[in-house]
């Protein structure tokens, strides 16, 4: 005992320090040694011991994604967390997007297992038999006939009341109340993310969350016709999904060392931590509840697979896929329509030979709008929401030109491939036509893989019929409907890239349409 504790005050300070600086150094040392002794090295920023590349992606996630393809070529690599293989050309993702082969979409995660997303759902679930019942619950929900003209019924009669907000609050900022002559300045972008939270709400569950009253009554001196109660639940619930849609990108790629020792980053962790235990609205759970109750008497192998711990992340798939993406979307496809005059026209001119009246209007009125369809994916195009998509390879292929081994992690970088050069002209230019009356195969739109709107292979996104119809039903009845404008001309779309690229905000004045 005497001796330790004669070692003990015989260890200073400064030896402490040193053994500290030789530790870092070996750590230095051997995480560099990796680093330039891996397998197929590829070009890309060089990383920093602990935080990656981390600090090469700034304030402007998207500029570091679209300057992949001119700095380093088709492929790069970045080390974000675990080291990511960057594709940025179309011929290089055909094997990562297989529809023969289930890919993992990320390798695990800490984080989103603290999240209690990872393994549930569709989005972030690697298990083939979970991923495939939950898949076909909602390819099969979205399918039928009746089921797609239930979702435009339920849009149409929530317009009609997003519609009666506006007149309301234009016709409270004019002397003349109740006429038609009035002009409302807003932010689109506020109101669009209420008004897809109603949507996916009612269309998944039959419930709503009033979320577009709780946004009204914020504005307007005059209430909406609900309780306070439903509204400020509506306004919770709203803001808790933004803030568990932010907290996906913070929890995916910090490890929890980061998380759970650095002080900023700490406070950080802990807030969205607190927002993660507030419980979901037991109402919402209905329709998955009664689906995996009949499914246990179905003779569906795979309808039988939900099991009561997948219905959470199902419905967190349905709001995170269904709102968000939504509402950016039409605010990015507002912004290119004010700014150029002439598709503007052209659109309206489609909307009122197809479609004279509002009143009674079909899902499949809407498959013949296709110059609305064309606007919709030249957006997306100039602004994919889903800026990149992650694949772990689970078995041993080629890409590049490259040997990989299975467990290897690709980003395929959208913001890199939706505007290059070699497959599209005039790459900043928005131009719809495009797309207008051509075919995905048509070889004028380049290789199939140069435009991915809702992703690809087995993960190919199973909502994207409801999201063209919400698209191109918010289209018809919003420009039919009213003038919209942008308040200044010359601002920038204001944008910000994480997991997804989000509208910050959109002014524009709205007036009623002639």
């Amino acid at each position: 005992m005497a001796i330790q504790q004669g070692i003990i005050k015989f260890v200073t300070t400064t030896d402490y320090f040193h053994l500290f600086i030789f530790f870092t150094i070996i750590y230095v040392l051997n995480f560099y040694y990796k680093y330039f002794t891996r397998p197929n090295p590829l070009p890309g920023p060089l990383p920093l011991p602990i935080i990656g590349n981390y600090h090469n992606l700034g304030s402007d996630v998207r500029q570091f994604y679209i300057q992949c393809q001119p700095k380093y070529g088709g492929i790069s690599e970045a080390m974000l967390g675990h080291r990511y293989i960057v594709l940025s050309h179309p011929n290089y993702i055909d094997k990562v997007l297989d529809r023969k082969v289930f890919h993992a979409k990320l390798p695990y995660s800490q984080g989103l297992d603290e999240m209690g997303m990872y393994g549930h759902g569709i989005v972030f679930n690697d298990d083939y038999e979970s991923w495939r019942s939950n898949s076909k619950f909602f390819t099969d929900a979205f399918l039928p006939q009746r089921y797609m003209d239930n979702v435009v019924k339920s849009t149409i009669k929530l317009y009609e009341e997003l519609s009666g907000y506006w007149q309301s609050l234009g016709n409270q900022n004019t002397s003349n109340y109740g006429n038609d002559n009035w002009t409302y300045e807003t932010d689109l972008a506020k109101w669009f993310h209420r008004y897809t939270n109603d949507i996916i709400s009612i269309v998944i569950t039959g419930e709503r969350t009033y979320s577009i009253a709780s946004y009204y009554n914020t504005q307007s001196r005059i209430k909406s016709e609900y309780s306070d109660a439903l509204v400020e639940d509506g306004d919770k619930f709203v803001k808790s999904i933004i803030q568990y849609i932010e907290c996906i990108t913070f929890f995916s790629f910090f490890g929890p060392f980061i998380r759970h020792y650095i002080p900023m980053v700490k406070d950080k962790n802990e807030s969205y931590l607190k927002n993660l235990d507030s419980e979901m609205r037991v109402d919402m759970l209905t329709s998955l509840i009664t689906a995996n109750t009949n499914a246990k008497d179905s003779n569906d192998e795979a309808l039988k697979l939900i099991a009561d711990e997948e219905i959470r992340g199902n419905i967190l798939d349905a709001f995170l896929g269904g709102t968000d993406t939504t509402a950016n979307l039409f605010c990015f496809i507002t912004y290119f329509i004010c700014k150029n005059p002439d598709v503007k026209q052209k659109m309206l001119s489609e909307i009122d030979l197809i479609l004279p009246k509002t009143s009674d209007i079909s899902n499949n009125d809407l498959q013949k709008l296709k110059y609305c369809e064309a606007i919709i994916k030249e957006a997306y195009r100039m602004v994919p929401v889903a800026p990149f998509a992650f694949r772990t390879i689970t078995e041993d292929c080629e890409i590049a030109g490259y040997k990989w081994t299975r467990g290897t992690n690709f980003l395929i970088n959208y913001l890199a491939i939706h505007g290059h050069p070699e497959f599209w002209p005039d790459p900043e230019v928005f131009n719809p036509d495009r797309f207008y009356n051509k075919d995905q195969d048509d070889k004028s739109l380049g290789d199939k893989f140069a435009f991915m709107m809702f992703g690809g292979g087995r993960r190919i996104c199973p909502g994207r019929k409801l999201a063209m119809t919400e698209l191109l039903l918010s289209m018809v009845l919003v420009f039919k409907n009213y003038n919209i404008e942008l308040v200044d001309m010359n601002e920038p779309l204001k944008i910000l890239t994480l997991a997804t690229t989000n509208c910050q905000e959109l002014k524009v004045k709205i007036s009623p349409r002639a």
